[in-house]
């Protein structure tokens, strides 16, 4: 897979000369690498007590030291209400997770995860961190350069959205890394 088809970029100049195609490239890149990401474990879940977008909500979960808020959920993600909505209900039916009210604010239930949601999670997860080290472990020392690099690019993207819209995104990733955010 091209980060993206030779000439792409020369056509966009040559028939919009004014137009900053810079940017396609970074972006050409972390569209592949999330589809080959997506590649790699797509296999895990065939036939997987949960979906991927289920395993995606349950992580988070599994070691909460409180009841999360949907609303939060999706923000943290960067996924869509909506999405996370139709997903938490998926979970709630088939007992993965519980919803309650939550007395601070009627608007918002309080998630948790259930036991046999944290079973369902404790099968897939270590699959799939292990299938994400072994298609990285050729990067070696690089590693850390790697790193870094996503990391600004997150930090600049960030901080991009948020001068845009007014506000940080607030999308976890120095919780992923284990860092504090900037």
């Amino acid at each position: 897979m091209q980060s993206h088809p030779d000439g792409v970029r020369d056509d966009w100049m040559r028939h919009h000369p004014g137009l900053d195609t810079s940017a396609m490239e970074v972006v050409a890149l972390v569209k592949q690498v999330s589809a080959l990401f997506d590649r790699a474990v797509e296999p895990l879940y065939e036939g997987a007590a949960l979906t991927a977008p289920e395993a995606d909500l349950l992580i988070p979960l599994r070691h909460a030291t409180e009841p999360a808020i949907a609303r939060r959920l999706a923000d943290n993600m960067g996924m869509s209400r909506a999405g996370v909505s139709k997903t938490l209900a998926k979970l709630e039916k088939r007992g993965h997770i519980a919803r309650t009210p939550n007395p601070a604010d009627r608007r918002a239930a309080l998630v948790t995860i259930t036991e046999s949601g944290k079973q369902a999670i404790d099968r897939i997860f270590p699959r799939q961190v292990a299938t994400e080290a072994e298609l990285l472990s050729a990067l070696g020392e690089d590693r850390t350069r790697v790193v870094e690099a996503l990391a600004r690019l997150a930090e600049v993207m960030e901080d991009g959205l948020a001068h845009r819209h007014g506000s940080g995104l607030g999308l976890g990733l120095s919780n992923i890394r284990g860092t504090q955010a900037p």
